[in-house]
């Protein structure tokens, strides 16, 4: 098989997840660029395909080598664990919960086997995750545990800018106190190490200032001159491309600019508002640090819309896409992939 395998877990069944899916299989760039391996529940997604307007053929498959790359064909894994019948679309359910559970552990069950070349996620509700018993708050949580990844990282990738998190899902106070110069050498090295394993092996990273004007040298916060600007000038001495800090309301548009090739963001917002503003649909999310290459899209199971037909797929679209372009770098055989980029 000439094209990447992109295996695809459904997400929540109650929300949009099986709407971009299909909408996703039918894209014509798509078909050209990957073959797809959804794994969900038949019957959620013949209603998404109803709702859409859309006329694919499911073609059910046990196992990824029976894939089979057709236009208008939609290889799935059915785990037949989500009736639409027995819940309500577009609200909270503990069935759609751990349903959508189910579907990312086969997903990894089979990244981690290489029987897949990357996984591409989409949304789930982290009410229903918990609704279900599920005992953990997102997809970063579920890969890290189910591949025994330890502190796994999320970077964004939109219009080739991109964006590394010093600290994820902790409040802002916290993410705070999470500036340290220790750890910030500890993420530089792990992001270039990540950048690299993607192929992009020269470029300088920019860390993003805390405090407004990086904190003017300490006349508004002393953490660019107590934890950053000392881990960067050790960085240097130790051979990585790294400046900083770089103020936060100008090292993302340079980064745009090509100026950087990354910025590692200090905590959750400052980086997500800058790449959700610029392009809110493709910004895709990839996994670094995992055994295998997962992108996501990164946006939520849009309860009020769902099952009506309308959600874009433009992000669907893309982290598929993305993950079509990253993948023959997580191959050890490269002529598995050949002739995709």
């Amino acid at each position: 098989m000439n094209k990447p395998l992109i295996a695809i877990p459904m997400g929540d069944p109650a929300g949009i997840g099986p709407e971009i899916v299909v909408k996703a299989i039918a894209d014509e760039q798509v078909q050209k660029t990957a073959v797809c391996l959804v794994i969900g529940d038949q019957r959620a997604l013949t209603h998404a395909m109803q709702v859409c307007q859309l006329s694919l053929r499911i073609h059910p498959v046990t196992s990824p080598d029976q894939a089979v790359d057709e236009a208008g064909v939609l290889n799935l894994i059915d785990l037949a664990n989500a009736d639409p019948e027995v819940f309500t679309i577009g609200q909270v359910s503990a069935l759609c919960g751990q349903a959508a559970f189910e579907y990312i552990a086969k997903s990894i069950e089979l990244a981690n086997a290489k029987k897949v070349d990357a996984v591409a996620t989409t949304p789930i509700n982290k009410e229903s995750l918990r609704a279900g018993n599920v005992p953990f708050i997102g997809h970063t949580e579920i890969f890290a545990e189910l591949t025994q990844t330890q502190d796994p990282l999320t970077m964004f990738e939109v219009h080739g800018m991109r964006v590394f998190f010093l600290s994820r899902h902790v409040s802002l106070r916290k993410a705070c106190d999470m500036v340290k110069k220790d750890r910030i050498i500890d993420y530089v090295k792990r992001c270039t190490e990540a950048l690299r394993r993607l192929g992009i092996s020269s470029g300088t990273m920019a860390i993003a200032g805390l405090n407004p004007h990086s904190g003017e040298h300490g006349l508004f916060g002393d953490e660019e001159v107590t934890d950053v600007e000392p881990a960067v000038l050790e960085l240097k001495a130790q051979g990585y491309d790294v400046v900083g800090p770089v103020g936060a309301d100008s090292v993302f548009h340079l980064a745009l600019q090509g100026h950087y090739h990354s910025v590692l963001s200090l905590y959750h917002d400052q980086g997500h508002i800058a790449t959700k503003t610029l392009d809110f649909e493709r910004t895709i999310a990839i996994t670094n640090g995992l055994p295998f290459l997962r992108t996501s899209v990164d946006h939520g199971t849009a309860f009020n819309i769902a099952g009506k037909g309308i959600a874009s797929a433009v992000s669907m679209v893309e982290a598929i896409l993305l993950a079509a372009k990253y993948a023959p770098y997580f191959q050890s055989d490269s002529s598995q992939v050949s002739g995709l980029l």
